[in-house]
């Protein structure tokens, strides 16, 4: 594992836990999209059901269990515990779009026409859109907490790190991976507009808000 790679994950476990105090401080989802977090728990169930048959490491069992209950629990306390502060009227996005269209791309695009391999490649183009209902919020809200913006510009740290994790391992490893590539660039693009504002404004003590 490179630094790269290790910073990368380190980010995507700040991004978990900011979002977890951040509930559990406020006593509250508000501002936060209860369908992104469910895609999230979509996305780790399916991409980790190697879990008890590929051992790798024990980093790499540690990290799967703790994506996988992770995000199970935050959608516990979306739907169950925080559920009388979640407002549905504002998580609008229409996500069976998105889950159809990362469903019918991995039986199309994929490596090897297995469950696992399919599935795994499903999760990969999931993700790279999950965020998009938390980002449509944003532009119904206009505005969001410090601390929710600190959360998504972890998350999109993240991904962005492992692309330079890619361009690393390409040049020392020779390693490829067009799925995972394309994939992680688009996810990647998609906070672009996010990071502007996140750099521009809250990095400077300015409220998030979007340009009107």
């Amino acid at each position: 594992m490179n630094l790269f790679r290790l910073i990368a994950d380190l980010m995507h476990l700040a991004s978990i836990f900011i979002l977890l105090l951040k509930m559990q401080k406020t006593r509250s989802v508000a501002g936060i999209s209860f369908k992104t977090q469910a895609l999230y728990a979509t996305v780790f169930l399916t991409r980790y059901i190697d879990l008890v048959n590929n051992f790798i490491s024990v980093y790499n069992t540690v990290m799967k269990i703790f994506f996988i209950s992770s995000s199970l629990y935050i959608v516990y306390l979306m739907k169950i515990k925080f559920k009388a502060t979640n407002d549905p009227r504002l998580d609008t996005f229409q996500v069976q779009y998105v889950v159809g269209g990362a469903a019918v791309l991995s039986l199309i695009a994929n490596y090897e026409f297995t469950v696992q391999e399919i599935l795994w490649t499903f999760s990969v183009y999931l993700e790279a859109v999950a965020i998009l209902p938390q980002l449509f919020m944003l532009t119904k809200t206009g505005e969001a907490e410090v601390i929710t913006t600190h959360y998504l510009f972890a998350l999109g740290a993240y991904r962005a790190l492992y692309l330079v994790n890619w361009i690393y391992r390409f040049y020392t490893e020779r390693y490829v991976d067009w799925i995972v590539w394309i994939a992680g660039t688009v996810q990647t693009g998609l906070y672009c507009d996010f990071f502007y504002i996140y750099f521009t404004k809250v990095l400077k003590g300015a409220k998030f808000e979007l340009p009107q």
